[in-house]
């Protein structure tokens, strides 16, 4: 079932399958919780998330900003206290972050995860031992009385499944790759295709990845308009992912014959517009042996970055890869194009329309 609940300031939505007929004190024994959020400017503490559930048993769910950049969450259940702060060091200059709290009861799992910007993601383990009740959980998303929610808030999104963290699909399905056979879809591709890069190499398929995720703040998707960026139809992607964009511009701004920017810093721009859709999307992205860019509809896009993923036990096995072999897994290294800031990428755009 995956998502079973989904609350911005817009709207609120519930599974009735997840939340009808359960019995009283029903627990969610294996879930997450997501929250993404912009830091707010000012230089004291300001609460994010605040709840409390009118128990017994008590549950309490709290997120706080920190003063310099950097979050505190709390999460309480009867007697167990869950706690983990992330100070300016783990966030850096990230502007908007994503922290996922995950659980499996009965597999002894617990852990707590803040995703910035720059691809930057910190893992720490939390002892969950005793899972939060269905009925707090439906009065955090359904009563907007009960809670409260900052305006940075972007999202928070309830899941009975364990969600990865990490790298993440961007593409939507029916994107068209180049192949050595003419544009295929990406979500048609699997292991052992092959693909033309954007710079004319030929290229196998290691791995095709998917996901369903909410269609909420960066998760929600865009659509990039032909004929901008090279493209000859219009393709559908995420807020994040990367185009690598060339030309005298970017030579002359940044000293380097191409640059990666993130498709959502151009947001509200004549080459980019919301998509309307439900309230969930599905991804996919592929992995390739090097970090290449991919010819989707003639745009230079990123395919999967993973860096050295299959070096961290632990960041593996939270990530998208999870049960993937791990010989077959790549390493990537730095990019050799850099990777620019919303600041530079409207610069960019600007001078581009001039």
């Amino acid at each position: 079932m995956s998502w079973i609940a989904l609350a911005e300031h817009d709207g609120r939505r519930l599974s009735r399958r997840a939340f009808a007929h359960r019995a009283p004190g029903s627990e969610l024994r294996r879930g997450s919780l997501v929250i993404e959020t912009r830091l707010p400017t000012g230089d004291r503490p300001e609460p994010m998330i605040y709840f409390d559930g009118k128990g017994p048993p008590r549950c309490h769910l709290s997120v706080q900003s920190v003063p310099g950049g950097g979050l505190t969450f709390v999460m309480a259940q009867g007697q167990e206290t869950l706690h983990r702060t992330f100070n300016h060091a783990d966030t850096g200059r990230a502007d908007l972050l994503r922290l996922t709290c995950s659980w499996d009861v009965d597999a002894g799992l617990g852990r707590v995860a803040l995703e910035c910007e720059q691809d930057k993601v910190m893992i720490a383990p939390l002892a969950v031992t005793v899972p939060p009740r269905l009925a707090d959980l439906r009065v955090l998303f359904a009563d907007r009385s009960a809670s409260y929610l900052a305006p940075e808030v972007s999202f928070i999104a309830l899941s009975d499944a364990v969600e990865p963290v990490g790298p993440m699909p961007t593409l939507a399905p029916d994107t068209p790759i180049a192949t050595p056979e003419g544009f295929r879809a990406a979500g048609a591709l699997r292991r052992g295709d092959t693909v033309v890069t954007a710079g004319g190499e030929i290229a196998p398929v290691l791995h095709r990845l998917d996901r369903t995720v909410p269609a909420m703040g960066r998760f929600r998707p865009i659509r990039l308009r032909a004929p901008y960026f090279g493209l000859m139809r219009d393709i559908v992607i995420a807020p994040s992912q990367r185009l690598v964009v060339r030309g005298s511009e970017v030579e002359y701004l940044f000293n380097h014959e191409a640059a990666m920017i993130e498709a959502g810093h151009l947001a509200g721009g004549k080459a980019v517009r919301p998509v309307q859709t439900g309230p969930l999307v599905t991804y996919t992205q592929l992995l390739l042996p090097a970090h290449e860019a991919l010819d989707a509809g003639g745009a230079a896009v990123e395919s999967l970055y993973v860096g050295r993923l299959r070096r961290k036990r632990d960041a593996l096995e939270a990530s998208i890869l999870a049960g993937l072999d791990r010989q077959t897994l790549p390493e990537h290294g730095k990019s050799v194009h850099p990777v620019l800031r919303a600041f530079d990428a409207r610069i960019l755009a600007e001078q581009r329309a001039a």
